[in-house]
């Protein structure tokens, strides 16, 4: 098998450890992905972006340790090194989706939720701005869900969006009207959940031992039904089975359901930015009944 000469010495100045051979890796727009085997039989994989901000690689990094942490909860990779220019985790090989998988990782994910945090804001309570793909991910701490989801996750992406042309504008007034009600529409209060942040289908592996993983997360505490809708954003196989195991771990609070597309807004309104298309017209849609 080919061997990247640029890619394997990096990964032996930060392993240690010879690299055997590398594979790229297929899938994902942001960064550049490549399997390694190294010579003591470890799989890596090394995550690497032309000009990275000084941050962006070392903020995955803190959030995979801070998922990590839970005992019994959803896994994700091992962090095997992190610099400026690169990430090198632990490879997860994959399998294909099951029911079982499915009502354990609902359970798991659970438990890494109920983890908590001392406060709506970063990992471990960091207020330094994080990443959500390649926008900036706001931190700074609120004292309530409402005002953090508000002020941190809509708003932000909602200026950007139309500062981009990527929203109309009667789809922003809707959520305009949405942010001023939210305490109203949040349902019950909770206390902060440790969240993935970015979880939809496509950062979610099943893997060939028989778990499910989650990977690339932008960490946060917020509220446990973020994490929740955006595995319904884009359709995750087993949801239903995800949700069996969840609801029996943590039953959720009444009218989640309605609440979906409410936890939808932020996801929704950073692919407008990243993206254009009818993503701000989605946003909009999915909280009209809530104004």
């Amino acid at each position: 098998m080919a061997r990247q000469a640029t890619v394997a010495r990096r990964a032996e100045e930060l392993l240690d450890v010879a690299v055997v051979s590398t594979q790229p890796v297929a899938g994902g727009d942001i960064c550049t992905t490549t399997r390694l085997r190294l010579s003591d039989g470890t799989l890596a994989v090394m995550k690497t972006k032309p000009h990275a901000p000084p941050t962006f690689f070392r903020t995955e990094a803190h959030g995979l340790r801070w998922l990590a942490e839970v005992d019994g909860g959803a896994p994700v990779p091992e962090v095997l090194a992190v610099e400026d220019d690169c990430l090198l985790l632990r490879w997860i090989e994959p399998g294909r989706p099951g029911g079982d998988a499915a009502t354990a990782f609902g359970a798991r994910l659970a438990r890494t939720h109920a983890a908590g945090a001392a406060a709506y804001a970063g990992p471990d309570g960091s207020e330094a701005d994080g990443w959500i793909g390649t926008l900036p991910l706001p931190q700074r701490s609120a004292p309530t869900w409402a005002e953090f989801y508000a002020v941190r996750r809509v708003l932000p992406y909602l200026k950007l969006a139309r500062d981009r042309h990527a929203i109309e504008p009667e789809h922003a007034q809707v959520i305009e009207d949405i942010v001023r009600v939210l305490p109203d529409r949040a349902g019950p209060s909770e206390p902060p959940a440790r969240l993935h942040g970015d979880l939809w289908s496509g950062n979610v592996v099943w893997a060939g031992d028989g778990q499910v993983w989650m990977l690339d997360p932008a960490a946060y505490a917020g509220h446990r039904e973020t994490d929740l809708a955006m595995l319904a954003l884009f359709g995750l196989p087993q949801l239903e089975q995800v949700l069996t195991g969840y609801q029996a771990e943590a039953p959720l609070a009444e009218g989640w359901e309605e609440r979906v597309g409410l936890h939808q807004l932020f996801p929704l309104l950073v692919h407008a930015c990243m993206f254009g298309g009818g993503y701000g017209a989605r946003a909009a849609a999915g909280v009209e009944h809530l104004r």
